[in-house]
């Protein structure tokens, strides 16, 4: 089992609303364990779990970046 905490980056604007859109979004995407909203330089911590690095890359590439509002995201993969 991979696990990561992914660091999201929201759009600008009415940045609240599309960080708790984008919150709800996430949340409901299979392998997302739980999503936090969080101040600093990133908006939201979604941590995911996927059987294979793979399938954390396809989680994250083409489901949490598709995302509208998300403009980009750094990704934390757990090693110990």
């Amino acid at each position: 089992m991979i696990e990561a905490f992914v660091l999201v980056k929201v759009g600008t604007g009415e940045q609240l609303n599309f960080a708790k859109t984008a919150k709800e979004e996430i949340a409901k995407i299979e392998g997302v364990v739980n999503v936090f909203g969080v101040f600093g330089r990133y908006d939201l911590i979604a941590h995911v779990k996927a059987q294979t690095l793979e399938g954390l890359s396809r989680i994250i590439m083409d489901k949490i970046r598709s995302i509208s509002g998300v403009l980009a995201t750094e990704s934390l993969i757990l090693g110990y």
